[in-house]
């Protein structure tokens, strides 16, 4: 029986692709021990317990950003933390390590480093976060979601999808999706969001006493889908084809209805709607590193999805820009056929594959 032990967690981007494998391990192996290490702080605190897998717990430690108390005392607390996941290691005797980023993944990979349990890691991000770029000078394998990702001695295996996506019959599941939504599946589908919380510039660009440029949508022949986040209060004008939601909990059925798609730039996003060969026009958040414009960047190269800076989006670029792919129906196509190229539905089996590599032994058929 192997043990294996997930390290990662803090937002959804670090769990979700966790779960995934986790549950093709499961589904793989039943008598396997699979574990999980997060922090008490996390996402995964709430989400790993609910999917029934034992959580084990390793202090959050940020690494030193700038001089400050949490810094002078990182020196105690890092080695505090790393000792904490040698214990887990030797007491649930432990096979393998595999790492998704995150606060809990640096101790992991220090520990495994030195109690010599071989150790993998994803990278969800093009732009690598400070815990996978140190785990993978020494990482027994490295996958990376996207091609050109700065990690040595990486892999491209694509992002590990939740199942809904993976299986996901778009055509087959329209009609149930414009019934959930209050749409039409005869008529095409603008689908505009910006994760959980949402997306200001996106709701002020396209929504009722802003940019107003659900009017134009409609105008277009087009239905709008608007998810707004939940702390939103944009206004709902009531009109026929335009589907105002603060909060989707089935995004399988708004993609499944989606004939293009205008959203953020996250890791998973992209992941998922390159996958599903969903036309887009991503508006990489601002704040961060960049990662989220370096995200988007192959499926702008393969002509699956359009660039527009945050700052630039406006309801009149909206009207000059996307108003126009509308009614652009083989340039949509384009679209979709070159997000073939870019996109897998086979990330999970993939990395998989590296963490049976890891243990030195062939990959499952």
């Amino acid at each position: 029986m192997t043990t294996y032990l997930l390290a990662g967690g803090g937002t959804a981007g670090h769990v979700n692709p966790l779960l995934a494998v986790a549950d093709a391990l499961r589904e793989r192996e039943p008598d396997a021990e699979i574990l999980v290490l997060g922090t008490r702080e996390g996402l995964e605190a709430r989400l790993v317990p609910e999917r029934g897998y034992e959580l084990l717990f390793v202090d959050k430690v940020p690494f030193p950003r700038r001089p400050d108390r949490a810094s002078a005392s990182f020196p105690v607390r890092f080695p505090r933390a790393v000792a904490q996941v040698r214990e887990h290691l030797r007491t649930r005797g432990v096979d393998v390590v595999v790492g998704f980023g995150g606060y809990a993944s640096a101790p992991a990979y220090v520990a495994a480093r030195r109690a010599r349990v071989p150790f993998v890691v994803h990278e969800a991000n093009a732009r690598p976060g400070m815990a996978n770029v140190l785990g993978a000078r020494t990482a027994a394998k490295v996958g990376v979601a996207f091609e050109g990702t700065p990690l040595k001695r990486s892999h491209v295996v694509g992002m590990p999808l939740r199942r809904e996506i993976v299986d996901l019959d778009r055509s087959a599941r329209r009609g149930e999706a414009a019934a959930h939504f209050g749409l039409d599946a005869s008529r095409p589908v603008l689908l505009v969001f910006g994760g959980s919380l949402g997306a200001q510039r996106l709701n002020e660009a396209f929504g009722a006493g802003h940019g107003e440029a659900w009017r134009d949508v409609l105008d277009a022949g087009w239905q709008l889908l608007h998810v707004t986040g939940e702390r939103s209060d944009l206004p709902d004008p009531g009109a026929p084809g335009y589907a105002v939601r603060r909060y989707v909990d089935r995004m399988d059925l708004a993609f499944a209805l989606a004939d293009l798609v205008v959203s953020r730039a996250g890791a998973a996003t992209v992941s998922e709607i390159s996958a599903l060969g969903i036309p887009a026009v991503y508006v990489p958040y601002a704040v961060g590193n960049g990662e989220q414009a370096l995200n988007a960047s192959s499926a702008v190269r393969a002509g699956a999805a359009i660039l527009i800076a945050d700052a630039e989006l406006t309801g009149d670029r909206v009207r000059s820009e996307i108003v126009p792919l509308l009614a652009d129906e083989p340039r949509r196509a384009a679209m979709t056929e070159a997000a073939a190229s870019v996109g897998t539905r086979t990330g999970t089996e993939s990395l998989v594959a590296l963490i049976d590599q890891a243990l030195d032994r062939p990959a499952a058929g």
